[in-house]
């Protein structure tokens, strides 16, 4: 049984071995939850079936303890790596371990995890955007891109300048039709242009640059992101941003 809430975070945090972890995990599972997600585009072979809402519950149980999250993404298990992103410590993440995680990235929700949880509070943020949007590997690429979409969320003192550096590699990915790098590029367009109304100017004239340049993907990314920056309930929300 998993140790009370209520003990002392370090008493709780000793009790907390990555086999005691995983068989939390596993009793969580449900095969049912493991055969659904296929059909939203998750791999299943390491998977258990445990909800994010589970695996959130169980990362407050065990609170912030970088060994163990180590400990938890060698596993390989699906639920497990998620998890290891909601319990690692951001300051202690280095850049090596950033690259080795991301070469191993193997599904989109494991990759929005750790971009979404852990990554983008990171100091390698910024600079890991702008190189793995570069990357040719199609979940390192998509990394690259949510991290964007994560910062414009998250990062309440990054400068407008952060972010209309990063417009450049949407347009210049914009063309990569793979389902997993397109959805992400949309998504930094629409995080970035919603930020404020600086940079919903900026982003929407990066799409008109986006569906210029032809391709299936990038007229789809255009049309989807300038429904959103263009829309009403948008503009209200820019309207009472200081800027």
């Amino acid at each position: 049984m998993l140790p009370s809430h209520h003990q002392n975070p370090r008493t709780l945090l000793s009790q907390m071995t990555v086999e005691l972890v995983v068989q939390e995990l596993s009793k969580r599972g449900s095969s049912k939850a493991r055969e659904g997600m296929s059909r939203f585009g998750i791999r299943a072979s390491k998977a258990l079936g445990v909800s994010i809402p589970q695996i959130r519950d169980l990362a407050r149980k065990i609170g912030t303890n970088h060994e163990l999250a180590q400990q938890l993404w060698i596993t390989g298990i699906h639920e497990a790596r998620i998890l290891a992103s909601m319990v690692d410590d951001p300051a202690k993440v280095s850049e090596d371990q950033m690259e080795k995680w991301a070469l191993e990235f193997d599904s989109w929700d494991v990759v929005d995890g750790c971009c979404g949880n852990l990554f983008d509070k990171t100091g390698f943020a910024i600079r890991k955007a702008h190189e793995w949007s570069k990357r040719e590997e199609e979940y390192v690429k998509r990394a690259g891109f949510v991290l964007m979409a994560e910062l414009a969320v998250h990062d309440k003192k990054a400068s407008n300048q952060t972010f209309l550096d990063f417009l450049p590699a949407t347009v210049r990915e914009a063309s990569d039709e793979r389902n997993f790098v397109k959805k992400a590029v949309n998504w930094a367009v629409r995080q970035i242009g919603k930020r404020n109304s600086v940079l919903n100017s900026a982003a929407i004239k990066t799409c008109a640059e986006i569906r210029n340049s032809g391709s299936g993907s990038a007229k789809w990314i255009a049309a989807d992101a300038l429904r959103e920056l263009t829309s009403s309930s948008v503009r209200k929300k820019l309207a009472k941003i200081k800027i």
